[in-house]
């Protein structure tokens, strides 16, 4: 028995979006046409045929696709060319997610996906372009409560039957929202700092594409040899867009973290946040296994962490998995502590060894190349490169501190439950595990860490990532820590080296 209507669609009002949609890949090809015909009333006739015909194919598309949630599963069914059924057991369903880009929006429209987990990738395995707002909460509601319930019956072996009450109104608790003030920490991050960089190079990459197509590409190229003609030019934009940089990288981490939320609902933790793509993002409470901090050197100096959640069959970990943008760290320890539990263990330290190799490979390149700069110097009587002898011996002296600071980063730890791994210093990252989450242990050794005698140790985790290394411990640490987390798995190892 389905508690839902068979075959229902998508709103109508998708048809407003899909050929927009489609005009980026439709541009060139009607431009041609056009530039062929001489844009002649027939060249014009063509483009019209060919936009007429992206909009023939969107509503043919639109009519041929439904969906249907039964009490067990949802089937999407698409009959374009062939007719084809994809079923979604409720009980594999990990989150669902909602997504408002800015046309959606407009129209009062959403994109909801589901993820099984099953890709381990970025693809979620269903998704529903085109549905109104109030469909998209209430679909939510719906698979995830279903979901639950499904998985909860099939652990006590309960037979399928659709439930005679109806679902209570879900409970919400607001863990934690993002002050707007906060969004400031953003650019610390550096994630965003390259984006007028990346936006200057995607349209001068534009512009010798589309000229090549467009019969503009000589007039591209010529602009391009005026301005390296003109090295001034060239500096005075490149200094712009450094000072942009800060500005640039606070708007487009606001945008993408606007009014982030975290809350608790009906056994998810449900982030949301955007500010011209609103997205809600559920993951089911009882598949965090843990959480994984992050800082770069710029936010350890402010105190600011972000944060990812360690969550068992979840694709696409690095975005859906996010569940704090750049907080002070007292936050985020507080959120850690109520998802997942404090982490009440000391780091421990490991062999002085490790600091000397950190030290060698960030000192020992940059002296290489003084010492052939200097040689090339005394061989060509070139100024040149006594100036790059100066800046590499700069960068070496500079490494002494950046050696220390990540030696200082590395640790590792356990206080009984749970289990800790730290390392990095451009991006540290410390990883907070449950004990249950340990599915296996690997040693690994290359020839420079067997010369000095350290090894790391990957502890295999169900979730996440799928393994979390500690990095160049001393063999007694790598025997140590595994014993001492899963002593029973170690025992018979070490019975037998005895």
């Amino acid at each position: 028995m389905s508690e839902e209507p068979p075959g229902l669609k998508l709103s109508p009002k998708v048809l407003l979006i899909d050929p927009v949609r489609m005009l980026p890949s439709l541009l060139v090809p009607l431009a041609g046409v056009l530039f062929v015909g001489g844009f002649s009333a027939r060249s014009f006739g063509w483009a019209a045929v060919g936009v007429v015909g992206a909009v023939v194919f969107a509503v043919v598309r639109w009519a041929t696709f439904s969906y249907c949630v039964a009490y067990d599963r949802l089937e999407i069914r698409r009959s374009l060319v062939s007719r084809s059924v994809r079923t979604i057991p409720l009980e594999r369903i990990r989150g669902v997610d909602i997504s408002t880009p800015p046309m959606h929006r407009l129209l009062g429209l959403a994109v909801l996906k589901i993820d099984t987990g099953a890709s381990g990738g970025g693809e979620q395995e269903g998704e529903l372009d085109g549905v109104t707002v109030q469909e998209a909460e209430r679909l939510k509601g719906v698979l995830l409560r279903r979901a639950r319930a499904a998985r909860a019956e099939a652990a006590e072996g309960a037979p399928d039957a659709p439930p005679t009450a109806p679902p209570a109104p879900p409970e919400e608790r607001v863990i934690v929202k993002v002050p707007r003030a906060w969004l400031l920490y953003g650019p610390l991050s550096g994630s965003y700092l390259l984006t007028p960089f990346a936006l200057a190079g995607g349209a001068i990459g534009l512009a010798f594409q589309w000229g090549d197509d467009l019969g503009f590409r000589d007039l591209a190229w010529d602009a391009g040899q005026w301005l390296w003609q003109h090295p001034l030019l060239i500096v005075g934009a490149i200094l712009l867009l450094v000072l942009a940089m800060p500005f640039v990288a606070a708007v487009m981490y606001a945008v993408f973290n606007w009014d982030f939320t975290l809350k608790e609902r009906e056994g998810y933790l449900v982030a949301e946040r955007g500010l011209i793509t609103r997205r809600s993002v559920s993951l089911e409470a009882r598949r965090v296994r843990g959480y994984e901090i992050v800082d770069a050197i710029a936010e350890r100096k402010a105190g600011i962490v972000r944060m990812w959640a360690i969550v068992t069959g979840l694709g696409d970990s690095e975005t859906r998995g996010q569940l704090l943008p750049d907080v002070p760290r007292p936050v985020a320890l507080d959120v850690a502590a109520q998802a997942v539990g404090a982490f009440t263990a000391p780091l421990r330290p490991h062999p002085p060894v490790a600091r000397e190799r950190r030290l060698f490979r960030a000192i020992a390149p940059w002296v290489a190349v003084a010492v052939v700069a200097a040689v090339l110097a005394f061989v060509t009587s070139m100024g040149l490169w006594w100036t790059v002898v100066v800046v590499a011996l700069v960068l070496a002296g500079l490494g002494v501190p950046l050696g220390n600071d990540r030696y200082r980063s590395l640790g590792h730890g356990y206080d009984g439950a749970l289990l800790s791994v730290r390392s990095g210093s451009l991006r540290r990252a410390q990883a907070v595990f449950e004990r249950r989450a340990v599915v296996g242990w690997r040693l690994r050794q290359t020839w420079f860490q067997r010369r000095a005698g350290v090894l790391t140790l990957i502890a295999g985790v169900g979730a996440g990532k799928g393994g979390y290394e500690a990095v160049d411990v001393s063999p007694e640490q790598a025997v140590g820590l595994p014993a001492e987390v899963t002593p029973e798995w170690m025992a018979p190892f070490l019975r037998t080296s005895g």
